[in-house]
């Protein structure tokens, strides 16, 4: 293994639209939520150990997630788990993993992913990153891997790029990002061939990083670069605790992506899925002979077709003349929607704050 390769696995999410099983004090990247015997935290661990060291995998979390990180993680040391004093979104905590590993090793090329990704073809996932950070290690460049799109999905962002432009290992040159498209936009991407998913997975050079927040986040990379003496000492809590109130709440994506002219993208295609609603759950849950992915032995079906039906395994669960429904049965909650509004799960959480207060959130 490269001993100058690094992954800062992102784990700091609330998880709303996994909501009622997701909670805000337990959200869905500690959960097992597809029944395979492992976190989704603990799955993105797994697949990045393949061909990252385990003194170089750190996990970028919420101050109140760092005891379940360590539970869920006993093998990680503890001063990898990088807690964050408040949430700025993803361009704050990329550059403060940036500033560390510059520090640490300024030869340092890392990988920033979401911990709640599916990734069915590990084999395909390791070659395809170690070629990008290796892409990215050479070069100058900004990387990130993109999903051949299978249809014309709404709930992800696009990715363009110049099919002519090949570089090493099939590396091609970005033209364009696109945020979450309508539909009819979405099958117009997918027609024309040269658009794929942006699955939010960014390898790059620690010191390219540095630079690039230095031209396109001046006040942010400021910020940092004030408390750079602070980092991997004892004082490091503290000095997040001075930057974080004063940082903007934008993404890598807007901060720094949508900017950059390094940046490059490879087509990628290893069984990913952005675990981020019930019905990916659905999509990637085995089905019964009516469609129907269900989590438990104990749930009991009449007439219902095309349902996600998750439940406690000790509580029995008997439905009738259900179609294209999700149902999330927990302790103190119960969920019952149609799968084409799972997109208002934030609005019935609002309203369940407004209501209830925070005591079901």
């Amino acid at each position: 293994m490269n001993k100058h390769f690094y992954v800062a696995i992102l784990a700091g999410g609330l998880g709303t639209r996994f909501w009622p099983k997701s909670r805000a004090a337990f959200p869905k990247q500690f959960l097992d939520i597809l029944g395979t015997g492992e976190t989704l935290i603990q799955a993105a661990y797994k697949r990045y150990s393949k061909f990252i060291l385990p003194e170089n995998i750190f996990v970028v979390t919420s101050e109140e997630y760092s005891e379940i990180v360590k539970e869920q993680l006993p093998q990680i040391k503890p001063e990898n788990i990088l807690a964050e004093p408040s949430r700025k979104n993803t361009a704050p905590c990329v550059l403060y993993m940036a500033f560390k590993l510059q520090q640490l090793d300024p030869e340092a090329a890392f990988v920033v992913a979401p911990s709640d990704h599916i990734v069915t073809d590990t084999e395909t996932f390791k070659e395809l990153s170690i070629a990008g950070l290796n892409f990215a290690q050479k070069n100058n460049a900004f990387v990130t891997l993109g999903i051949k799109p299978t249809y014309p999905n709404t709930g992800y962002g696009y990715i363009q790029y110049d099919t002519a432009s090949a570089k090493d290992e099939h590396i091609y040159e970005v033209k364009t990002f696109t945020e979450k498209p309508d539909i009819e936009l979405a099958k117009t991407f997918i027609e024309s061939g040269d658009f794929l998913w942006n699955a939010g997975i960014f390898l790059w050079k620690a010191a390219d990083v540095v630079n690039a927040f230095e031209q396109y986040q001046t006040e942010m990379f400021e910020f940092f670069a004030a408390e750079k003496n602070n980092f991997n000492t004892n004082e490091e809590k503290q000095a997040l605790e001075r930057i974080y109130p004063l940082c903007v709440n934008i993404s890598i994506d807007y901060a720094i992506m949508e900017k950059a002219e390094n940046v490059f993208v490879i087509p990628a295609q290893f069984g990913w899925s952005d675990l981020g609603t019930w019905n990916s759950a659905y999509l990637n849950l085995d089905k019964d002979e009516n469609e129907n992915a269900i989590t438990s032995d104990n749930i009991i079906c009449f007439d219902t077709t095309n349902s996600m039906i998750s439940a406690p395994e000790k509580k029995l669960l008997v439905l009738q003349g259900l179609e294209d429904f999700i149902v999330v049965d927990t302790k103190d909650v119960l969920l019952i929607c149609k799968k084409d509004k799972e997109q208002k799960v934030k609005e019935f959480l609002a309203e369940v704050k407004k209501k209830k207060g925070e005591k079901y959130l």
